[in-house]
């Protein structure tokens, strides 16, 4: 998915060793193996001694820590990570995290990786009392709840606790205390986070590559609505609100996590290879060669040219220098976008009825720039298939389809998409086959975005900018 497709949302690391040590070095590579799930800005926040020091800005990794940007951060037991991806909030160094927050019980770091439904309420609440935001981004709002209760709880632990009875959505949480590491999932379980242990300690991460990158050993999943505290003592759970139906994102099978990622007990790139194969049982079609979009089409396609016999083929080179930021001020410059990011192999395609695969098709402009490029090189046919089911309805649970308005499918019929696109079929997963592609998952999923039907109460559509919307737009958007 290139250009204007679908985004991820955040990606969250947090470790804590017994002894004072390079954390922020830890950290540093931790978030360069999620930088997949955020890349419009980063931050890092070290414990030394209960003294939080935290640098954070807009960029990729590599941009905003500098080796001597890691050696002002200094040693520590205990550090928090984060990458991210606007959902709520725009982009700006304001909004990147962790959030640091210093009160009479000491500083506490957050970061947060999903998005809440019940922000904008809560945020009228806390602002009506007094509370003032700097941010524009609902991880602000989590902040204010679990410092409020940390004031009148015993413990951080139980803060975090009482505040998992007021907000609702979508969390995967690390937090930081003077002397205490914290996971925290929502509920549901709608975003990932994992455990492991190091040699003198333990680590969370969104996703297990982290542990790998750093030599930490993959330990468990944090269950859904599990509280998890590294402290002096080990590891201990909270599973007060624990048991409920779990609901986990099943686009993260699909797009979000890295291939070499094992999720809830299943391998992404096994997961991916299996859309694949049901796509061929679903949608049979006769064709010479089999090619995925990189990246995240790229297993899927080899999974449909396994279950059909049809030879996979490596259709695109994609450059791997051109960053995020990638200028395209015009529309013109926006085509030219495509033939910089992707270049087709001629000898792969020309001539050939080619089946095109990829994760999924959101406002329908970069996939027809991508079958342009393949008719331009000689491809007879080109027939599309979508690891995924049309997308419908917006995500309210830390992905930016955040209006119908934005989705090709809610404006055309499947033919229309076809045509528009030019392709000679167009074909998408069901909901049934994406459901079945995490194999012995050990949770249930939410497939709103696709169906409409969401595992919890969701507000009227509100934008990514809803903190900080135009005057003239506020009546209309139900924004006071």
């Amino acid at each position: 998915m290139l250009l204007n497709g679908l985004h991820e949302e955040c990606g969250v690391f947090g470790i804590y060793e017994k002894e004072r040590a390079d954390v922020a070095t830890s950290a540093y590579f931790a978030l360069y193996a999620l930088q997949h799930r955020g890349q419009e800005s980063c931050g890092i926040a070290v414990n030394d001694d209960g003294v939080i020091n935290c640098h954070r800005d807009v960029g990729l990794v590599p941009e905003v820590f500098s080796r001597e940007a890691l050696d002002r951060l200094g040693c520590g037991n205990i550090a928090v990570g984060h990458c991210r991806y606007s959902t709520t909030g725009n982009v700006s160094a304001i909004n990147a995290q962790p959030l640091v927050v210093r009160h009479c019980k000491g500083a506490m770091a957050l970061a947060h990786n999903g998005n809440l439904v019940n922000a904008l309420e809560l945020r009228r609440q806390l602002e009506n009392n007094g509370s003032i935001f700097h941010t524009t981004n609902d991880s602000e709002v989590i902040s204010y709840i679990v410092t409020r209760e940390r004031l009148l709880s015993p413990s951080i632990e139980e803060a975090v606790a009482k505040a998992m009875h007021t907000i609702k959505g979508a969390y995967s949480l690390v937090i930081m205390s003077p002397k205490k590491l914290i996971a925290a999932r929502d509920p549901n379980g709608f975003r990932p986070l994992c455990i492991g242990t190091t040699e003198t300690g333990y680590v969370f991460a969104s996703e297990s590559c982290a542990l790998d990158s750093i030599g930490a050993r993959f330990l468990r999943d944090v269950e859904p609505g599990e509280i998890v505290v590294a402290d002096e003592d080990g590891l201990r759970s909270i599973r007060t609100h624990c048991g409920g139906k779990s609901s986990f994102c099943v686009f993260e099978y699909v797009y979000f996590a890295r291939p070499d990622s094992v999720v809830n007990g299943v391998s992404v790139h096994e997961a991916r290879q299996r859309a694949g194969r049901i796509l061929y049982r679903e949608h049979p079609v006769e064709a010479d060669v089999v090619i995925g979009v990189p990246d995240s089409g790229l297993d899927a396609a080899l999974g449909f040219s396994q279950e059909s016999g049809i030879p996979y083929g490596v259709g695109f080179i994609k450059n791997r220098y051109v960053g995020r930021t990638f200028i395209q001020p015009t529309q013109g410059q926006r085509e030219d976008a495509v033939r910089i990011k992707l270049n087709v192999i001629d000898e792969t395609v020309r001539d050939k009825r080619v089946v095109l695969i990829d994760d999924s098709i959101v406002r329908g402009t970069t996939c027809g720039r991508i079958v342009k490029l393949l008719r331009e090189a000689g491809a007879k046919e080109v027939h599309f298939m979508v690891s995924s089911p049309p997308f419908r309805n917006p995500c309210y649970f830390g992905t930016d389809i955040d209006s119908r308005d934005k989705l090709i499918a809610c404006r055309m019929t499947i033919p229309e998409i076809a045509k528009s696109i030019d392709v000679d079929s167009l074909h998408y997963l069901s909901v049934d086959g994406v459901r079945a592609i995490a194999e012995g998952a050990n949770c249930g999923f939410c497939v709103g975005c696709f169906t409409g039907e969401y595992p919890v109460d969701v507000p009227g559509e509100l934008p990514k900018d809803k903190f900080e919307c135009k005057i003239s737009d506020r009546d209309k958007r139900g924004v006071r």
